[in-house]
């Protein structure tokens, strides 16, 4: 059950890696480790990182460690598929450009997957049962607490089985000494800090109106970057300062190819979807947030894969923004989603 954090925890430890490694390559004028004849490739560092993730994982148990091998083998599989060009080349060749595309289609490809598991709705009965046994497994170590009971019991009562193992772990359930709840770590208290700003923002009577205003410049800047990614880029810097640029930017019009048109018609169904979310927010917030994910969705899955034709570095930039700002929204729909739960069970029928 804890395959989705686990899984988002990987993505962006390994999108993270990627770009701070290009960064600091680009910022160092790409040094080489090793000397007379040799070079250590950082694709090795990558390897070596994802094998210290499996010991963790083959000679530990409990949470903990299963959180740090996320962490250090996202980071290592970023670092191992950055030097993809060297690998399909026959000259092995870093700066090869489709190589930059493929790491962008392997990331689009790891982020549905993420989005696969998180909306699977059905478990069976077996995987319910493992689920609460994942969680018994803290009894072992003395470190259960109410709401991790709380959680096996709802696992234990989904598998809705009555097998002999369903029954023992029941009855371990009821006979476990739970422990005082430890005090929540960095990022949960930081979770909840932020929670709770985003409630107190929420009602205040300009919150809506910021999100309206956030989301309108994050258009404007995405239509603006496809402008210049389709009609700029490639002039040089002569021809950019140029009076005639306009009369340059209609002969650029009149030949554009069929990737600059799905970036162009992608970029503007992206816009669409977040001038609907903005007509929507006044009834509701939540189906505003919803159309806001299906525009940054588009812009992640459509029409970034496009503009790595062009551009390498910023489009992997822009990759890594969009996915925190869609985290964000997601964030603010598990809260507008909450606040609806906590609405509807506060209603309670008159007798």
């Amino acid at each position: 059950m804890n395959a989705v954090a686990y899984m988002e925890i990987f993505f962006v430890a390994a999108v993270t890696s990627v770009l701070a490694i290009r960064l600091f390559l680009a910022l160092t004028g790409y040094p080489q480790i090793g000397g007379g004849g040799l070079h250590i490739a950082h694709m090795l560092w990558g390897g070596l990182l994802m094998l210290g993730s499996l010991i963790i994982l083959l000679c530990f148990i409990g949470q903990t460690s299963e959180r740090l091998a996320t962490l250090i083998g996202g980071i290592g599989f970023g670092t191992f598929i950055d030097e993809t060009g060297k690998f399909i080349t026959s000259d092995s060749n870093y700066f090869f450009q489709p190589a930059i595309s493929i790491i962008y289609i392997l990331f689009v490809a790891l982020f549905v997957f993420m989005r696969a598991l998180e909306s699977r709705q059905h478990f069976t009965e077996q995987e319910y049962v493992l689920n609460a046994l994942r969680v018994i497994e803290e009894v072992v170590v003395r470190d259960l607490d109410e709401d991790e009971r709380r959680k096996a019991e709802d696992y234990l009562r989904a598998g809705g089985s009555a097998s002999y193992l369903h029954v023992a772990l029941q009855k371990v359930l009821s006979h476990a000494v739970t422990v005082t709840p430890k005090s929540p770590g960095l990022i949960e208290r930081a979770k909840s800090f932020v929670a709770n700003i985003y409630r107190s923002a929420a009602r205040q009577w300009w919150f809506s109106f910021g999100v309206i205003a956030f989301f309108l410049g994050q258009l404007g800047i995405q239509l603006l970057y496809a402008f210049i990614l389709v009609f700029i880029i490639g002039l040089g810097w002569n021809e950019i300062f140029d009076f005639r640029l306009i009369n340059r930017i209609i002969v650029n019009f009149l030949h554009l190819t069929f990737v600059d048109w799905i970036e162009i018609g992608f970029s503007l169904l992206s816009g669409a979807f977040v001038m609907w979310g903005i007509v929507c927010m006044r009834r509701s917030r939540l189906k505003a947030f919803a159309w806001f994910e299906r525009s940054i969705l588009i812009s992640i899955l459509i029409t970034q894969v496009f503009a790595f034709y062009k551009e390498q570095f910023s489009a992997l930039l822009g990759l890594f923004l969009n996915i925190a700002v869609l985290f964000a929204v997601r964030f603010g729909i598990e809260q507008e989603r909450a606040a609806k739960a906590k609405l509807s069970k506060a209603v309670v029928p008159q007798v």
